[in-house]
């Protein structure tokens, strides 16, 4: 009978350790952080800040409940000191773990969000135009020779380019596509100088006839007629040009004809699809073929420099696919167009372009037909009822690095020229005013001494400020959001816009925002940001493994300084040759600055845009880099108006 008491002692003792195990597996929660917090007291944990901490069901019921360790353990630690005491050193070790905070990583309620956040707001367009501005920063950067904020701005626009959708439209996929391709070619330009070197294609493209064919000669024998022989009259002033560009870069003399479909040979044209100028380029097909645009020069409009673009992408083009009338076709409508209606197609071979063209777009599919009449005409217009006028002669030019802002208007007028011919010399012009920096002017033969010997006396000019600015609406926005951004008045935006309520507006709208002032007086008006002045020169014979990255970052200067310098049109460079190395080349640091408040939804790209700066200009003048991130409520410099 003695027996029982003592088996009853060893069960509890057994008892006791199970429980002081089974409390400490139960309670091991050291892989978890938890936010420093008191002892719960009604099943509710409270914090300092009077948050409620909710902890799940599942949670809850992976740990003891407490009631029953109290019931069961009582009767042991009355009959066990030793256990009682192990089991609060377990508790107290237990406690000590669970007081460690949790690192916090979420930003509190009403921090600002980060820039790459706020880009998620926008549409893929305006993330394509701030990709682009990204772009057009690295290259000013890459000019001044910073390759490190160089290659951050396009790690920042191929950041953008990730964000677009890839289920839209084929303007915004040709965009995303010519951007890549822009930023990819930018990265090796920062690190070496590229050469081209131009293969010769000895094949002409096939003049065909077929029923398309003869639809296209019927239109032009009839209701098109007049405006072919027109365009084909302005051929004169710029084939010549076109045909030693085409004959340079090794493609068939043929493709000169084809700014008569394009644009009717019109330096001006722009399409509904916005494709500018003579050879017709959208802005980012443009910039990735080397053509500039911003707000005082858009290079699509430039005759010589866009046609060296366009034997570029016409090269490119036969590089892919073989077949001249399928490069017209991707020519017209892009190439990834063209390359997904070959995927289409369910065999493994393309013959020519007339597989393709019952799958193409109506408008594409009927463009190589009329190009290829229109060489009909031209071969035999006798045959097909054609007498051709005589062209408009080509005007000999020279040019003239100006190195201040003059109006096109002051400078005919003081070289005793025509206003209009002078406009037509430099098309490329969008305000018709040289722009802020050193430009190579054109002007007729002969008058380049004379510009030279008195552009002291030509006044300057500076353009006038917009009567107003263009505004996206944006998802949330109202217009009080807008006014105050824009430091306008509601009443102001619902009168230039026809506005009836102030209450509703819709996402997508295109605003029209007023602005204080019409014109910007002489003197306020802020001095050039990139007027340089020239305090000597010297010369540099050019060595084996030169470029003019190399040569401009030894001098302290830039690629465009050391080509203006020596009037040259590209990049190539000869062993021996002798250059003129523009020296001690100073930028201005003139420039009248006014603080900005940053906004919610701002970003670099938008507050340049909206005091017309470039991108570049504005991360310098506020000391930041491709990579900075703005908040709202951050102060930052721009150019006063």
């Amino acid at each position: 009978m003695e027996t029982h008491p003592r088996l009853s002692s060893t069960k509890i003792f057994l008892i006791m350790i199970l429980l002081v195990f089974c409390a400490s597996c139960a309670t091991d929660t050291s892989y978890v952080k938890p936010e420093k917090q008191d002892p719960p007291e009604s099943g509710v944990v409270e914090e300092s800040n009077s948050k409620v901490l909710i902890i799940s069901e599942q949670n809850i019921a992976a740990l003891p409940r407490i009631e029953e360790q109290e019931e069961i353990t009582a009767p042991v630690m009355i009959e066990e000191e030793e256990g009682s005491a192990s089991l609060n050193m377990i508790e107290d070790r237990v406690g000590s773990e669970e007081k460690e905070p949790l690192p916090v990583s979420e930003p509190p309620e009403n921090s600002p969000l980060p820039a790459a956040q706020e880009s998620l707001k926008k549409s893929d367009q305006e993330m394509l135009d701030s990709a682009l501005g990204f772009c057009e920063a690295s290259n000013d950067y890459w000019e001044q020779g910073d390759l490190e904020n160089a290659i951050n701005a396009l790690d920042q626009a191929y950041s953008l380019i990730l964000k677009v959708s890839p289920d839209q439209n084929s303007d915004i996929l040709q965009q995303l596509d010519d951007l890549r391709f822009t930023i990819s070619k930018r990265i090796i330009q920062c690190y070496s100088s590229r050469f081209t070197v131009a293969n010769g294609y000895n094949k002409a493209i096939p003049v065909v006839i077929n029923r398309h064919v003869e639809r296209a000669l019927n239109i032009f024998k009839g209701k098109d007629r007049k405006s072919f022989l027109d365009a084909y009259r302005r051929s004169g002033r710029y084939r010549p040009a076109i045909i030693k560009a085409l004959n340079e870069a090794g493609l068939p003399e043929e493709l000169s004809w084809l700014p008569l479909i394009e644009s009717g040979f019109k330096i001006r044209a722009l399409s509904r699809a916005r494709a500018l100028g003579l050879w017709q380029f959208i802005a980012s097909t443009g910039y990735k073929f080397g053509l500039k645009r911003d707000r005082w020069v858009d290079e699509r409009m430039d005759p010589e420099k866009s046609t060296r673009a366009a034997a570029a992408y016409l090269k490119e083009l036969h590089q892919i696919f073989g077949d001249w009338a399928t490069v017209l076709a991707a020519y017209n409508c892009g190439e990834g167009t063209v390359l997904k209606r070959i995927r289409n197609q369910r065999i493994n071979y393309l013959d020519d372009f007339w597989d393709l063209y019952g799958n193409l777009p109506r408008e594409t599919a009927f463009y190589v037909p009329k190009f290829l009449a229109a060489l009909h005409i031209l071969n035999d217009p006798e045959a097909h009822g054609f007498i051709l006028p005589p062209v408009d002669e080509e005007i000999e030019t020279e040019e003239v690095i100006v190195d201040k802002q003059i109006h096109l208007k002051s400078m005919a007028n003081h070289l005793e020229i025509s206003y209009k011919g002078l406009k037509d010399l430099n098309p490329a012009l969008r305000l018709n005013s040289t722009p802020q920096r050193p430009y190579a002017l054109k002007v007729p033969k002969g008058k380049g001494p004379e510009l030279l010997s008195k552009l002291d006396r030509i006044p300057e000019w500076h353009p006038p400020v917009p009567a107003y600015v263009r505004h996206r609406v944006r998802q949330g926005e109202c217009l009080s959001v807008i006014a105050r951004r824009y430091r306008t008045s509601v009443r102001a935006i619902m009168d230039v816009n026809g506005l009836r309520s102030s209450r509703y507006i819709r996402a997508g709208w295109k605003l029209k925002i007023p602005t204080r002032r019409t014109y910007a007086s002489l003197e306020e008006a802020s001095p050039p940001v990139s007027e340089l002045k020239v305090e000597g020169i010297t010369q540099y014979v050019v060595r084996k493994g030169d470029s003019l990255w190399k040569i401009a970052n030894r001098f302290g200067t830039t690629t465009k300084s050391i080509q203006s310098a020596n009037q040259f049109k590209d990049a190539h460079l000869r062993i021996g040759q002798v250059l003129t190395i523009p020296k001690g080349l100073t930028v201005l640091k003139g420039m009248t600055t006014k603080t900005y408040t940053v906004l919610k939804g701002d970003s670099p790209h938008i507050i340049a845009q909206r005091y017309q700066m470039n991108l570049s200009q504005f991360l310098r003048l506020n000391q930041l880099t491709p990579r900075s991130t703005i908040f709202p409520g951050q102060l930052l410099l721009v150019k006063a108006e």
